[in-house]
């Protein structure tokens, strides 16, 4: 870059490219807490539910920043790597006042909305590595990629929302199972 610059060469910074809906994304990085609950455990990017428990609150996840208004996008990529387990939500789009969106697994690889049950895609397995973008226009819609294509679209109600990713228990769900997750970006417009 000093050469360039040198050079005499003026060198604009790239674009925020974001992996889905392109144009005006501004990069961020929200703050966040880690959530450990009953036998959840948390290090680092590897979220774990250790025991089989069926009731409870059990959770291993990192809670971000409260947002209201705009169009927000997460992505992340997450691969499990064991699950005994199922009906483990692994992404929320969470609304301060309640659930709004989680994604969820089975044991046998579909990936669902909690609330509703749709089925949001296939192929979440054991050692497969699955990418999961969502973008929200809060007071429109919510829309859920995986893997680049669009697999689950809903209306937004307005208000305060923050995202949420790891491994929690769903109430029809049990552990144990532990996810690695990565790639993890934001971006606001």
């Amino acid at each position: 870059m000093a050469a360039l610059a040198a050079a005499g060469l003026l060198v604009a910074g790239a674009p925020a490219l974001a992996q889905v809906e392109g144009g005006g994304w501004t990069p961020y990085q929200p703050t966040f807490s880690v959530q450990e609950r009953g036998c959840g455990d948390v290090s680092d990017l590897t979220f774990r539910l250790t025991c089989s428990t069926g009731s409870g609150d059990q959770r291993a996840e990192r809670r971000y920043a409260t947002y209201t208004g705009g169009t927000r996008q997460f992505e992340g990529s997450f691969r499990i790597t064991s699950m005994s387990g199922s009906r483990i939500s692994l992404k929320q789009t969470f609304k301060t006042t309640g659930p709004f969106f989680m994604l969820a697994v089975e044991r046998g690889g579909r990936l669902y909305a909690v609330h509703g049950g749709t089925t949001v895609a296939t192929g979440a397995t054991v050692g497969a590595t699955v990418r999961v973008n969502t973008v929200h226009q809060v007071g429109s819609r919510h829309r859920t990629y995986i893997n680049g294509s669009l697999k689950h679209d809903v209306s937004s109600p307005s208000g305060d929302f923050y995202d949420k990713f790891g491994s929690y228990r769903t109430n029809s769900g049990q552990g144990p199972v532990t996810v690695v997750w990565s790639g993890i970006r934001f971006w606001r417009k």
